[in-house]
């Protein structure tokens, strides 16, 4: 199920919707498949005594709640990144959601184990101002992929920020100067660019 447009602002589109990866939902899968297994095997000997029956059937109700309740963990996890932010929501009965604005993150990286590079799936860590500092975000395919999606949007954010600033009068040259530094740090201009539209503001000082 898609991330509801209604929790979107005005002008904010989705670039990339995730739920975590398959293999979030494997190990669940693997131990109800075995427990159910199991139960079909007694069950079909000659009238399996009560003390093999009932202990085989509790453990494939116990091993199918477990796995309805990682379903539901996997259906109500929501990873979203926007042209504006950073949308993270999970949680079955209580909720618990973390959103992170595009100009606050300073870095992404991601791990992945060889299992997991098999798998193409890894966990992301994303480090932003504040004072949360960094955030974990687990079990997602094509971690690197995702990497460069939130790293492209934060530039194409951090355009948008130097058009809007250019068309903003009000700004003054200092203010002006602070948000081209800002830029340059993020690698959106070049060394070059800055200094050239640095000596332009400083020379209207």
């Amino acid at each position: 199920m898609a991330f509801p447009k209604k929790y979107l602002n005005d002008g904010e589109e989705i670039i990339v919707d995730l739920r975590p990866h398959w293999f979030f939902l494997f190990g669940p899968s693997a131990a109800l498949i075995a427990a159910l297994t199991l139960a079909v095997w007694v069950g079909s000997r000659d009238d399996p005594p009560d003390w093999q029956l009932f202990p085989v059937i509790a453990l494939a109700v116990i091993g199918l709640l477990f796995f309805l309740v990682r379903l539901a963990q996997w259906m109500t996890t929501d990873f979203v990144l926007t042209t504006d932010r950073l949308i993270y929501r999970k949680g079955i009965v209580s909720r618990h959601g973390r959103e992170i604005p595009l100009e606050r993150i300073n870095d992404v990286s991601f791990t992945q184990t060889l299992f997991q590079r098999m798998l193409r799936a890894g966990d992301l860590l994303v480090e932003s101002g504040g004072e949360r500092g960094q955030s974990a975000f687990g079990h997602f395919a094509d971690p690197q992929g995702i990497q460069n999606e939130i790293h492209r949007a934060i530039e194409s954010a951090a355009a948008r920020d130097a058009d809007r600033m250019a068309g903003r009068r009000e700004l003054s040259p200092l203010e002006q100067l602070e948000k081209l530094e800002e830029l340059r740090q993020r690698g959106v201009i070049s060394q070059a660019e800055f200094d050239l539209k640095k000596q332009n503001l400083l020379d209207r000082l």
